[in-house]
């Protein structure tokens, strides 16, 4: 069987920041490669510079040094009309505050990346209906954010996330304001479209839930590659690690 392609590799990239006086070293040379249609789960406590690698491949921040490639076109050398392109066609993102507009219904949160992607209204639509019923809100579709629960309200985002048929979704502590089977029904959720769509999906989280999903978990401690490891090498159960220190 052919290797895997890698759709993310990050080389030797750092990042620096000024908070206040203090020049804050939150990236400290991290390699890695991310194989295309796997799920892949950035574990570390507070602090450690996960986020702030989430947002490297995500193209929401650039590197103080090295070089972020997404289907090895480097990110950081896109102008301004280019990395719009790339987020709106190939990353979905999704956020632990869901990030939905407050006055639209889910079908018209939905489409509205369709809609900047050029796609017709009545296609748009279709689509949307489609992706709502995909992740169990075909009912729902008129509906606004404050008639629905939060679990709810992460699957339109999910819908919203896969409205230009990404290569990646990115979600960002998607369980972070979910009850305990809120938050496993959308881990389940995820790790399904992984394996029906082949999308990739990389996920910045503290909720040990996603080792049972995850191919692989990268694990990052102060700025580097702790270590990363293979599903079949997963070892750790939710009595056994805190990782929020």
């Amino acid at each position: 069987m052919s290797a895997k392609r890698n759709i993310v590799r990050v080389s030797k990239v750092t990042k620096a920041f000024q908070l206040g006086k203090l020049d804050v070293q939150a990236l400290k040379g991290i390699d890695l490669e991310i194989a295309a249609g796997d799920y892949i789960s950035i574990m570390g406590p507070s602090g450690s510079g996960k986020s702030t690698l989430f947002n490297m491949i995500g193209g929401l921040d650039k590197p103080t040094s090295g070089k972020v490639f997404i289907d090895e076109v480097d990110v950081a050398q896109l102008d301004a009309y280019e990395l719009a392109w790339l987020r709106c066609r190939k990353i979905g993102y999704i956020f632990q505050t869901f990030n939905i507009i407050q006055v639209m219904t889910a079908l018209e949160n939905v489409t509205l990346p369709m809609v900047f992607g050029g796609m017709g209204n009545d296609a748009a639509v279709e689509k949307g209906i489609e992706l709502l019923e995909l992740v169990g809100l075909g009912d729902r579709f008129q509906h606004k954010p404050f008639e629905l629960s939060g679990g709810q309200q992460q699957r339109v985002a999910i819908a919203r996330a896969l409205a230009n048929d990404p290569s990646i979704i990115l979600a960002d502590e998607p369980t972070g304001n979910l009850d305990l089977k809120t938050g496993e029904e959308i881990i389940t959720l995820l790790k399904q479209l992984s394996q029906e769509r082949g999308v990739t999906v990389i996920s910045a989280t503290h909720d040990i839930k996603m080792l049972n999903v995850s191919d692989q978990v990268v694990w990052i401690r102060d700025g580097r590659v702790d270590k990363i490891e293979d599903r079949s090498e997963l070892s750790i159960s939710v009595g056994q690690v805190d990782i929020r220190e």
